[in-house]
């Protein structure tokens, strides 16, 4: 796909939501994207932040220019990137998050598969921990019918 403003290929792709109806899509090369998240323009770019508990909105240049306290990342750059720099990102610029998330996942909540052996609960996985030390003991022992007991039970714990 090529840039909507030159003749270059289209590196990123931006929707503006401009209203409950109005959707505005681009899509710009590198340098154009610069220019148009960077630059002031002469109409508004659409982006808000959630509004505060006092009902008040965030203008767009305070909000392009806050950053994490731990990393230095700022929102801009993560605008750009699509990197957060750190795991404390993610409470820093939770308002702003929170809508992206939900738009490109559906959820802001992991939702996907998990690993079949990972055990489902604590109590699971402490009585997994006991199990395998009982098995080592029953090896060394050389109580082999007791081992492949316990190595059943192993088994069973880890497909369900």
């Amino acid at each position: 796909m090529k840039c909507q403003k030159c003749h270059n290929a289209a590196t990123l792709h931006i929707t503006e939501i401009l209203g409950e109806d109005q959707i505005e899509e681009l899509h710009l090369c590198e340098a154009c994207a610069h220019n148009h998240l960077y630059e002031p323009q002469q109409k508004s770019t659409g982006i808000k932040a959630a509004p505060s508990g006092h009902g008040e909105e965030i203008d767009e240049a305070g909000l392009l220019n806050r950053q994490c306290e731990v990393c230095g990342l700022k929102f801009v750059d993560f605008r750009n990137t699509g990197r957060l720099g750190c795991p404390h990102d993610y409470q820093e610029f939770h308002d702003e998050l929170t809508p992206l998330l939900e738009n490109i996942h559906g959820e802001t909540r992991h939702c996907g598969k998990t690993p079949r052996r990972l055990p489902h609960s604590k109590q699971t996985q402490s009585e997994l921990i006991q199990l395998r030390k009982q098995l080592l003991q029953a090896v060394n022992k050389e109580a082999y019918e007791e081992a492949a007991r316990i190595r059943d039970r192993i088994r069973q714990l880890e497909e369900s």
